[in-house]
């Protein structure tokens, strides 16, 4: 018999997320393993009436032979008891890729103190040769901008996710910074390195006016022509929430009047699977973030996956701003062959996590590893 009061003593862990005011309870995947069966087994019979009568070899019986993921927690279970890797356990089953990384370097917005309008600044590495290029390349990046932003008398502090938040208030200025970070680091900005952006337009939002490139609120005609100014100038290759989530209207507009620009849905379509029908009937984007907490369970998360890979549209796997040092994301990226990945900088141990679980499933894969395709 297990102790109950030993295993909540150590054996669970709460986390109270303060950004996002959401309470989780996530099970050590380090207890031992009689522990953790009998842990799961009664927390899952415990839900359903009619499943008190199964006993716990059925139990186990059925998770072997039931290919249906249900919560993060049922999935690592499925992945021990079957002995994979927990990438194993999803949508693919071989020929596994990594994803390229959308790494944040600098914060603004709601992410950081300084005035910059634009929430998240980030850099792909689109000609890694594999992930652990991936890093060599972002983090060479990284280092340069350090430098660069230190000989501005600017400082080097970080925001919510890892990425630099210097006291700036003009989103070209952080535009500037990054291209010559590339530049001095013996890259081609938009060929081996691209700039992506987080606007998080929801927070920019009144009246049917932005303030997305300035404190002053214009239409959205003169705001997609402000996207499109820096879009050529600054040779952007990805865009999220450009628009209010509910301005299907405007998604729609961009969508027409830009080209080889990647436009993501987050909070368009908070991983819905009816939401996501919709932008693709409005054509009011070409990929999706996936958050795995915002729909609730992994069976709706892969749902939503599928759906998007079948009409064309790019899956990003994503983090949450007040994250935690757990690594699902990153199994979860590869197990559908996600393009990208969206999980911070390389400072911040809850956003290094993810890059580190990637490169240990790169190691594991040897040969058979792969980057995914961006274009």
């Amino acid at each position: 018999m297990v102790d109950w009061s030993l295993v909540m003593s150590f054996g669970q862990r709460f986390i109270y997320n303060l950004s996002l005011g959401i309470l989780t309870g996530a099970i050590s995947t380090d207890l031992d393993d009689a522990i953790s069966d009998d842990l799961i087994y009664m927390s899952l019979t415990k839900s359903s009436s009619d499943n008190k009568s199964i006993g716990k070899k059925e139990w186990l019986r059925s998770i072997r032979n039931n290919n249906r993921n249900h919560t993060p927690r049922f999935c690592l279970e499925v992945a021990r008891v079957k002995k994979l890797p927990l990438f194993k356990t999803f949508l693919v089953k071989n020929n596994f890729k990594l994803p390229y990384p959308l790494m944040n370097i600098i914060n603004g917005g709601a992410h950081a103190n300084n005035g910059l309008r634009i929430q998240e600044f980030m850099i792909r590495p689109d000609r890694a040769k594999n992930f652990s290029d991936a890093m060599r390349i972002c983090y060479v990046v990284i280092k340069n901008l350090s430098k660069i932003i230190k000989n501005r008398g600017l400082s080097t502090s970080v925001g919510d996710e890892g990425g630099f938040a210097p006291m700036i208030s003009s989103n070209n200025l952080a535009l500037d910074l990054i291209v010559s970070a590339i530049k001095k680091s013996g890259f081609v900005n938009g060929r081996d390195v691209s700039i992506c952006l987080d606007v998080a337009a929801n927070e920019l939002y009144k009246k049917g006016k932005y303030s997305i490139h300035s404190k002053s609120f214009i239409s959205v005609e003169k705001s997609i022509k402000e996207f499109n100014k820096i879009i050529t100038k600054y040779k952007i290759k990805s865009i999220e929430d450009p628009f209010a989530e509910n301005d299907w209207i405007s998604w729609n507009k961009l969508m027409k009047n830009t080209s080889k620009v990647q436009i993501v849905g987050d909070d368009l379509y908070v991983t819905n699977l009816e939401r996501l029908k919709k932008g693709f009937l409005n054509i009011s984007s070409n990929a999706i973030l996936i958050k795995l907490n915002q729909i609730g369970t992994v069976s709706e998360t892969l749902e939503v996956i599928k759906f998007a890979q079948i009409i064309g549209f790019k899956t990003i796997i994503s983090h949450r701003s007040g994250d935690s040092e757990d690594t699902f994301i990153a199994d979860l990226a590869v197990g559908t062959n996600s393009d990208q990945i969206k999980t911070g900088s390389l400072a911040r141990s809850e956003r290094v996590a993810k890059y580190n679980q990637l490169l240990r499933i790169e190691e594991g894969l040897g040969k058979k590893a792969r980057m995914n395709k961006i274009h």
